[in-house]
């Protein structure tokens, strides 16, 4: 599908959020999808990823994660810079915020004649904790969380203590958890707290682990693995297609 690209400026408790929105040129309605991004918010490599989704229709929302503390279209560095204030805003703002932001564009999709009303979420590093917590409104029917950062460590937010983990079974959709088995940030005793807590839960969800490192879908970088990126857009699109179109 041929893909049409804008942003709109979305009210929330702190202020107006950019969200880009990715859309297919087709008339017609279709199922919703937020994209959380790195914290480096609406990179090359994630704008790809949401017209990649676009392209097999979705209408695709991105929002500035950190739209209360950088400036609106900031997109920071994939260096040691970027890495640094990119934490740094991770840790600043607060869980009350990232939570509100997620209710702010589920209302959007909602509302927006480009879509159906079916709701789901797409994350990677930061990105996968934040559809994560998404997930626990009851409007998302499914999250596909990409080596989801912190959940293991309650680090998330201001205070460095969410209760994500705490909060698992409040998630009423299909969960596609999956990882790389080399990523430092969450080794195999932090993937083991969060799946055993799936299964205390009664969690509806699947499990991949891969023999790749972090950000193995970010198509920049030496730690790019092509094979598993396609591999893990053919278990996204599976994954939407079964519980958003029907």
């Amino acid at each position: 599908m041929v893909i049409q690209d804008d942003f709109v400026e979305l009210e929330t408790a702190t202020g107006p959020m950019r969200t880009h929105r990715f859309w297919p040129v087709a008339a017609g309605r279709y199922p919703g999808v937020i994209l959380y991004s790195e914290i480096f918010q609406l990179t090359g490599p994630i704008a790809r990823l949401a017209r990649y989704c676009a392209g097999h229709g979705y209408a695709v929302a991105v929002p500035e994660i950190f739209h209360e503390l950088e400036a609106p279209g900031a997109v920071l560095g994939y260096d040691q810079a970027g890495a640094d204030r990119g934490n740094q805003d991770k840790i600043t703002k607060t869980i009350a915020s990232y939570d509100d932001d997620a209710r702010a564009v589920i209302r959007h999709l909602q509302g927006w004649g480009a879509c159906t009303g079916a709701i789901g979420v797409f994350g990677v590093c930061i990105g996968g904790h934040l559809a994560f917590r998404a997930a626990m409104n009851p409007e998302v029917r499914a999250a596909a969380c990409f080596y989801a950062t912190d959940i293991h460590k309650r680090s998330l937010g201001a205070g460095q203590c969410d209760d994500s983990l705490a909060r698992a079974g409040e998630i009423g959709g299909e969960l596609l958890m999956a990882w790389g088995r080399q990523d430092p940030h969450i080794p195999a005793e932090g993937r083991a707290a969060i799946y055993a807590r799936l299964v205390e839960t009664g969690r509806n969800f699947t499990w991949h682990e891969f023999n790749g490192a972090h950000a193995f879908l970010r198509d920049e970088g030496h730690r790019y693995d092509p094979e598993l990126a396609g591999l893990s857009q053919q278990l996204i699109l599976a994954l939407f297609h079964r519980t958003l179109r029907g």
